[in-house]
């Protein structure tokens, strides 16, 4: 298993519901081909760098997961075919610096999520 790392831009035209469908299928197709997510970051409504398909703003979505080699092409290739996609890049961690940086990742994804139950509980 490996270290990867996906960042998907779901077209802004979407509703909510529609968004959050999208991401649990994209979800669905990782750990579908024996891929385990070990953390998300959902980031929000961006501007885009330069207009996709006549969208200035897309939804960006990161998942840190690992997975076995031979399961990214089939990701990559279901990723392509979901025309609510508007880009993917999935990046790989192979060295011992790299795997670092990719826990490095996840452990501060992990923490705004904590933070956020902490204010929970003070709340209730």
């Amino acid at each position: 298993m490996r270290h990867y790392e996906n960042l998907v831009i779901v077209k802004p035209t979407l509703t909510e519901e529609e968004i959050k469908n999208t991401i649990a299928l994209v979800e669905e197709v990782i750990t579908a081909n024996g891929g385990e997510i070990v953390a998300r970051d959902a980031m929000g409504m961006k501007k885009l760098a330069y207009p996709i398909e006549k969208n200035a703003r897309g939804y960006f979505y990161v998942m840190y997961y690992k997975a076995a080699p031979a399961a990214i092409a089939e990701i990559e290739r279901r990723f392509r075919i979901n025309e609510e996609i508007l880009r993917f890049v999935t990046m790989k961690y192979d060295t011992k610096r790299e795997i670092a940086a990719w826990n490095g990742m996840v452990e501060k994804t992990k923490k705004p999520a904590a933070v956020a139950e902490k204010k929970e509980e003070v709340a209730s």
